[in-house]
Order: C-alpha cells, then sequence, then structure tokens
C-alpha cells in the first residue's frame, strides 16, 4: 500500500513540473511578450500581436446604423493595424525621421472617402487609398497612394497621388497602442493619430 502512495505521488508530481513557465526575455531584458505557441492558440492562424481597427466617421457609425440612430452613409472610415509601444523608444529611433512609416503595422492602413472631400484646399475624390506618412521631428508628411492592398513595408512610391505636410505636437497622453480616429470639427472633422507621446492632426474638410 505504502509503495503504492509512493508511486501515485511520483506520478503527480511529474505531471506538474513537466511544464515550464517560458520567462524568456529579448536582448533589452524585457519579457517576451509573442505567442509562443501559435498552434495552440489558434490551430487555423497565427495570432497577430499587432490587431486590425477600424474607425469611423461619423464615430461609431457601424454601431449607430446598427440601432438606427443614423441613416445617412458615413463619410470616411480609416483601417489600419496597432502596433504597441511595449518599451521601445518610437520616433527617431524605431521610426527614423524622414523615412516612410505605414502609420500602423502589417498590411498598408487605408482610407476611405464615401464622398470628395477637400484636403488643405485639394479636393480628395471618393475611393479607397493607401494611407502612410514620413515623420519628422516638427512635421509629418502624409501621403495618399492607390496602390491598395499591398503590405506596409512594400509602398510604390510612384503611386503617391497627394501630400500633406502637418504639424506634430506633444500628446495629451502616452499612448501605448498607435491610435488612428476622427474628430468633429467646424466644416469637417480631424483624422488624430497618436502613439508613444507624439500626436498629428489631418485636417478634412466636407
Amino acid at each position: 500500500m505504502i509503495k503504492t502512495v509512493y508511486i501515485l505521488l511520483a506520478v503527480f508530481l511529474f505531471s506538474c513540473g513537466g511544464k515550464k513557465q517560458d520567462t524568456s526575455s529579448d536582448s533589452s531584458g524585457k519579457p517576451d511578450t509573442t505567442i509562443v505557441n501559435t498552434q495552440a492558440a489558434n490551430p487555423y492562424a497565427i495570432i497577430d500581436i499587432s490587431p486590425m481597427d477600424m474607425s469611423y466617421f461619423p464615430v461609431n457609425y457601424s454601431q449607430r446604423k446598427m440601432t438606427h440612430d443614423i441613416s445617412t452613409p458615413p463619410v470616411m472610415r480609416v483601417i489600419y493595424s496597432r502596433p504597441h509601444k511595449q518599451g521601445r523608444d518610437i520616433f527617431g529611433n524605431l521610426l527614423k525621421y524622414g523615412e516612410p512609416w505605414r502609420l500602423g503595422a502589417n498590411e498598408a492602413s487605408e482610407i476611405e472617402f464615401f464622398q470628395n472631400v477637400t484636403v488643405q484646399g485639394k479636393k480628395v475624390n471618393a475611393g479607397r487609398y493607401i494611407i502612410y506618412c514620413i515623420p519628422y521631428e516638427d512635421k509629418w508628411t502624409i501621403i495618399l497612394n492607390n496602390d491598395i492592398y499591398t503590405w506596409g513595408l512594400k509602398i510604390d512610391s510612384t503611386k503617391d497621388l497627394m501630400k500633406f505636410d502637418i504639424p506634430v505636437k506633444k500628446a495629451p497622453v502616452n499612448f501605448e497602442y498607435f491610435t488612428m480616429v476622427f474628430q468633429p470639427v467646424s466644416n469637417g472633422a480631424e483624422l488624430v493619430m497618436a502613439w508613444d507621446d507624439t500626436e498629428a492632426r489631418l485636417p478634412i474638410n466636407f
């Protein structure tokens, strides 16, 4: 009987200690937040740590349409993936000044206008465009491009359509996740782009 108890105890201890928590870290010493066993998490697709998001104007358009709170079509929307800071220095380090950035992660970010709008006095026709930028210390150059359905690191600049320079400023809070949202202003809205301690706004009139 005693021998049987010892055997059962040994089996229990082995089963409990067979798995060890992954506490690996990258070269900076910070814990590795990457999902290790993606097959266990989702056997059909790798889990992406930069989730895709969509922002509408009017704000929350899709929810309002579902509850019949709005009957007019939307003005615009932006589709992008949201990278997060993870303790890194973003502008001037991870994102080099003077070099193109896809305004997000993964596929090229897209902006869609459901009607003609005006940006800095230039008419932008209704349609779907890639939106990316070239960040500098004192401004961002926002670019609309018509080479849609492409990976964000491989944007073809020969298909750029319009460029707009906008100022940057200190963000009101430190943004862990890159964020793009529309905020209403007189005669239109602003596309607010914020990450880390930096914020830029693209005015859109309609």
